[in-house]
């Protein structure tokens, strides 16, 4: 089986990523909800992301247009300066912390994304940005675990760090069972443009 090939559909978001540094910080942050309340479903640290839109379940063919699209966008954006603070919770089912930082500039860089979503022909459900990384979901019978866990996370405050990609991020839906899995299709470097001879050229300082 060849693992590389595309599934005819996936569940597609655009997204920040954390820097391994401000994700093993928070996990360590963790330690204590992680051990207090087993029953919630953690999400993978691998899976730790900022979304910026949300696309659903589509099919694979929206991905070309979006990279091309999407590499564009990049390119003309400055990298933005971001931490992850405290914790809170969605109707006390889903756990989260928080982002702090260049947030009037993380809300812009997300209506520039939609639009260029849009662009593409690709249709999905907007939500208004509520800048947060997902940590976990409680089960259908357990309402305590997730907000006792986001008061854990009340005095947390991460490190600040530069967003240096903006990320394309698949699942491997129709692939068959087993949990869903999320992956990079593809990231670019803010603030860089392609030269015509191939390789990247900075556009800012």
């Amino acid at each position: 089986m060849d693992d590389h090939t595309e599934p005819p559909t996936r569940r597609v978001f655009v997204a920040l990523a954390p820097p391994d540094e401000a994700k093993d910080e928070l996990a360590r942050a963790l330690e204590p909800a992680y051990a207090g309340y087993p029953r919630l479903r953690w999400n993978r640290i691998e899976d730790w992301h900022i979304t910026l839109a949300f696309l659903g379940e589509q099919p694979s063919t929206v991905v070309p247009p979006l990279r091309a699209a999407l590499a564009d966008r990049a390119a003309s954006r400055p990298a933005l300066h971001l931490g992850l603070r405290g914790g809170g919770h969605f109707d006390r089912r889903l756990l989260w912390t928080g982002i702090d930082g260049d947030l009037e500039q993380l809300h812009l860089l997300a209506a520039d994304v939609r639009d260029v979503v849009r662009s593409c022909g690709i249709e999905f459900r907007e939500r208004p940005l509520q800048p947060h990384l997902t940590l976990a979901r409680s089960r259908r019978d357990d309402s305590v675990s997730v907000p006792l866990a986001a008061a854990g996370l009340t005095g947390f405050a991460g490190r600040r760090w530069r967003t240096e990609r903006l990320h394309l991020v698949g699942s491997n839906i129709g692939r068959g069972p087993g949990p869903i899995h999320y992956r990079d299709i593809e990231a670019w470097r803010f603030g860089v443009a392609v030269r015509a001879g191939g390789g990247d050229a900075p556009t800012e300082p």
